[in-house]
């Protein structure tokens, strides 16, 4: 059975990727836009996902969905979904979204198209194309740069999904 490919927004302020390699897994919740709910109820365990810091507009890591959805905790509506995700690994070097936006292969891609929703599906030929990307970037002399840039400061939070938005 082929396996759903997903792009999961957080401000790294809030809830960065290397929070998410220390904790192992989370639960994500705080998604409050129709659209990107619908998405989340599409999830699949071993579904993959795409980590993209907001506020630095770049793909960092790989998760993977280890709880398809389920009522939101920090919702008051059932109809609000939560997924739990474990983090699978640090890309080679981030991609971001203006090499993304230059690639006509994205023309298409949720990233490009729909710029504030915070969880969409991403097509397995683009996964596996930004994947190809990071590998590019970590050529000798932009590792340092993406490691540092993998280091985002975290907030510990007992609901580390507060302040995420679709």
């Amino acid at each position: 059975m082929a396996k759903g490919h997903w792009l999961l927004k957080s401000e790294p302020e809030v809830y960065p990727f290397s929070q998410l390699l220390a904790d192992g897994k989370t639960t994500w919740d705080g998604v409050r836009n129709p659209t990107a709910r619908n998405h989340l109820g599409a999830m699949a365990v071993g579904d993959r996902v795409l980590f993209y810091h907001s506020h630095t507009k770049e793909v960092v890591g790989i998760a993977s969905v280890t709880r398809s959805a389920f009522p939101d905790p920090t919702a008051d509506d059932p109809r609000w979904l939560a997924v739990e995700l474990a983090a699978q690994e640090p890309l080679p070097a981030p991609v971001s979204l203006d090499e993304i936006k230059a690639d006509p292969a994205f023309a298409k891609l949720g990233l490009v198209t729909q710029g504030r929703l915070s969880v969409m599906p991403v097509e397995p030929v683009e996964y596996e194309r930004i994947l190809g990307m990071a590998r590019a970037n970590a050529r000798p002399g932009k590792a340092a740069a993406a490691a540092a840039s993998s280091r985002s400061p975290g907030t510990k939070s007992r609901y580390p999904g507060r302040g995420r938005r679709g």
